[in-house]
């Protein structure tokens, strides 16, 4: 893909999550897409062949550089500081891109939602790299007892998500350590409680 088509793309998706930020993404037009990206029409249909095509690409874009930096975030030794890199690299993601972590939420818990079947492996994708960290906090003994992994990175998943967008809108002068704190806060009183070792 020339720079060119690259520059394209990436001016359609920013326009699509201002546009879709406030709206959700049902509402928005490829003429208003378009207009707001300071593109023609034709644009939008050269390079995803339809509105829908475009939303998809846009969410998959989205969550493909999410987990990238989930994955980098993982290389630390010790599980545990590799945990805490990936929520900081999560919350580092959603104060870049609060438009498209807001449509997340918006879209991810639609239910049946005319984009849930393009996000069901996509939320897959992201849920089993934070599964495999817990993994392997989890090998240390430094995991909730009986607490299945993948069922907590689901729910981090959706903790991270909410917490940072409400740290953005309602608590923006604290600072994202801090934000990082008060989430591995919670998860080292949720391990507490349930015991360190993993059955």
């Amino acid at each position: 893909m020339s720079a060119r088509a690259r520059a394209s793309r990436r001016k359609l998706f920013e326009a699509t999550i201002r546009l879709a930020h406030s709206r959700g993404l049902a509402s928005v037009t490829v003429d208003e897409i378009a207009t707001e990206a300071g593109v023609a029409k034709g644009t939008v249909y050269y390079n995803f062949g339809s509105k829908d095509g475009l939303v998809e690409a846009l969410l998959r874009y989205g969550t493909d550089l999410l987990g990238q930096r989930l994955t980098a975030a993982t290389a630390a030794d010790d599980p545990v500081a590799g945990l805490r890199a990936l929520v900081d690299a999560a919350l580092e993601f959603i104060s870049e891109y609060p438009g498209f972590s807001q449509i997340l939420v918006s879209e991810l818990w639609r239910g049946q939602g005319r984009w849930h079947d393009v996000l069901a492996p996509l939320r897959g994708n992201i849920v089993a790299i934070i599964t495999g960290q817990l993994e392997r906090v989890a090998a240390t003994g430094r995991f909730p007892a009986g607490v299945p992994p993948r069922t907590a990175a689901a729910a981090l998943f959706g903790t991270l998500l909410v917490t940072a967008l409400d740290w953005l809108v309602f608590d923006p002068q604290r600072s994202r350590q801090d934000v990082c704190d008060s989430v591995m806060g919670l998860l080292a009183a949720r391990a507490g409680e349930s015991g360190t070792g993993r059955q």
